[in-house]
């Protein structure tokens, strides 16, 4: 085939199958949708608050499914895209309308779940709450290509179902109900790192929409004066500059420490494991300065000379530089119960979930295996009376999988084992039918006959 044909032929199937512009809705029609999803006023508001319940009732109760129903009826995504839409529009309007918005939705649900939080009769912080205390760069990208499926979805004639998703897979009110709990309960460290993680996410799904918006070339806001437009644009461009600058800065960061955590981590799982001995607690410093990995543990002592074998292992794991500091028993501050309490309690929950993890597998196992048995003996009952009117003399018959292996290449092979007794000796033409009638009811071409 001529390159060029097949260059041509390459295109045309992106062009086909990639390119979103088939299916574009109008520019202004898109425009228009999103802007009217930016206000928090009546109706929108009431649904926020509601929804910023529902998501501290699951995030209280431990209730992931509670948690999703929040997720979908929150109007939180239209004032974050709308800021997007306005940047890549240089609609400064829209703009400060968005972050007007966003700014009340923002405030409306952290009162809304501290209040909560005040009340409710459960202030223990839960796993599902906990998990929105800290952000990871899996959340930007989760928000990033979020962002984009949203802004392409609301692109296009057919739109579906998308935003949903997109609220879901970004998680935006848990984290501001969890900031709520932080200000509920006191914990600072809950709040600034909840609200760091709405924030990341925020930010995130505005720049994918920009980029898309900036992408399929949407008309620019029009303006009859041309120095009112230059201020627009001069300030857009700023906004833009403020957004993308410390996101790229945020995502780098936050790349850096996943990196180290996760490299922390197999450090401590693989080198910092002795009998006896139970690690207490761990905590990680990484600033521009300082790189420090903490541990506490308790149960029998440890040698100086395996901690000091584990230290020059450290540059191994790509930990060059970073300091060790290992405390053993109580160490001379006194440890705090509940911490010791807790560790013991995650201990006892991790291993009773493994525990009913490998229960239940083994018993949707045997589960299965007896299912098979109990379709076997089905199936005999439903073909014995079926071949008795069509091969008379059979008399018994039973149907049973097994597995044949042949010895020269160790090839396994699943067959079908029928056994059958005849008062009469069957020929090998009623043989050759029965096996046929047979593959044609079951379903199954390798079947051997066994006849008595």
């Amino acid at each position: 085939m001529d390159k060029r044909v097949f260059r041509s032929k390459l295109a045309d199937f992106f062009v086909r199958n990639f390119d979103v512009r088939q299916d574009k809705e109008d520019e202004l029609e898109t425009i228009d949708t999103i802007s009217k999803g930016i206000e928090f006023k009546g109706t929108n508001l009431w649904v926020l608050i509601f929804a910023t319940f529902i998501a501290s009732l699951g995030l209280n109760t431990n209730s992931t499914a509670v948690i999703i129903g929040a997720m979908l009826i929150s109007p939180l995504m239209g004032p974050i895209m709308g800021f997007g839409v306005g940047l890549g529009i240089s609609d400064f309007d829209m703009i400060k309308r968005s972050f007007r918005n966003f700014a009340t939705a923002t405030i409306f649900s952290v009162i809304t779940s501290s209040f909560y939080f005040m009340i409710s009769p459960i202030s223990e912080a839960q796993s599902e709450l906990l998990a929105r205390t800290q952000p990871t760069v899996y959340d930007v990208l989760i928000a990033f290509f979020g962002g984009l499926a949203g802004i392409i979805a609301s692109s296009t004639k057919s739109k579906g179902n998308v935003i949903p998703g997109v609220a879901i897979a970004t998680a935006l009110m848990p984290p501001l109900c969890t900031a709520g709990y932080g200000i509920a309960t006191g914990n600072l460290y809950y709040f600034f790192g909840a609200f760091y993680l709405f924030f990341i996410n925020t930010v995130f799904i505005s720049v994918a929409t920009y980029l898309v918006v900036r992408v399929l070339k949407y008309p620019k806001k029009v303006f009859l004066d041309k120095a009112r437009e230059k201020t627009v644009h001069r300030y857009v461009g700023i906004i833009v500059f403020f957004t993308l600058v410390p996101s790229l800065f945020l995502s780098y960061n936050l790349i850096r420490t996943s990196y180290f955590n996760d490299r922390v981590t197999r450090y401590i799982n693989q080198e910092l494991v002795f009998p006896n001995t139970q690690l207490l607690s761990k905590s990680v410093t990484l600033t521009r300065d300082t790189q420090e990995i903490k541990v506490v543990f308790i149960g029998q002592h440890v040698p100086q000379e395996l901690i000091d074998n584990a230290r020059l292992r450290m540059k191994n794991y790509g930990l060059d530089g970073t300091s060790l500091i290992v405390e053993q028993g109580f160490g001379e501050k006194a440890t705090d119960v509940n911490e010791l309490k807790s560790l013991l309690l995650q201990d006892l929950y991790k291993n009773s979930e493994e525990v009913l993890r490998i229960q239940s597998f083994t018993i949707d196992s045997l589960k299965k295996s007896l299912d098979q048995y109990k379709s076997y003996g089905l199936l005999t009952s439903q073909l014995l009376p079926e071949m008795r009117v069509l091969f008379p003399t059979v008399q018994e018959a039973s149907f049973s999988r097994s597995f044949v292996m042949k010895t020269d290449s160790l090839k396994q092979d699943t067959v079908m084992l029928v056994y059958l007794k005849s008062t009469k000796q069957i020929s090998k033409t009623d043989q050759d039918k029965l096996r046929e009638w047979l593959v044609a009811r079951i379903k199954m071409k390798n079947i051997k006959l066994l006849i008595e």
